[in-house]
């Protein structure tokens, strides 16, 4: 690899961490929202809603493709974050 393509690439690195520190707050946030959703929950089999996963993953397919992005991708991203939330879920609820 070139110098000059090198010091591109480390630009664009640098860029990319800047994208995942905002990502780690905003995931920050998102765990603090599904604690309270958790709080709501009266039931274990209250913490899986198929039909919200539905339609979550709908309305990101639906963006993905109106920004132009690879709808794969966002779908995978989207799936492991929700079934890593729902496995968070199962860990910490706790009957009432």
């Amino acid at each position: 690899m070139s110098p000059q393509k090198r010091k591109k690439l480390s630009k664009i690195r640098s860029e990319l961490d800047k994208i995942d520190n905002s990502l780690i707050k905003i995931i920050k946030k998102r765990t603090f929202l599904v604690k309270k959703v958790l709080e709501l929950k009266d039931r274990k089999n209250q913490i899986v809603d198929q039909k919200r996963i539905k339609s979550i993953l709908s309305n990101i397919r639906k963006k993905s493709l109106k920004n132009k992005i690879d709808p794969r991708i966002t779908n995978r991203i989207w799936k492991n974050m929700i079934w890593s939330y729902i496995d968070y879920e199962r860990r910490n609820f706790k009957k009432k």
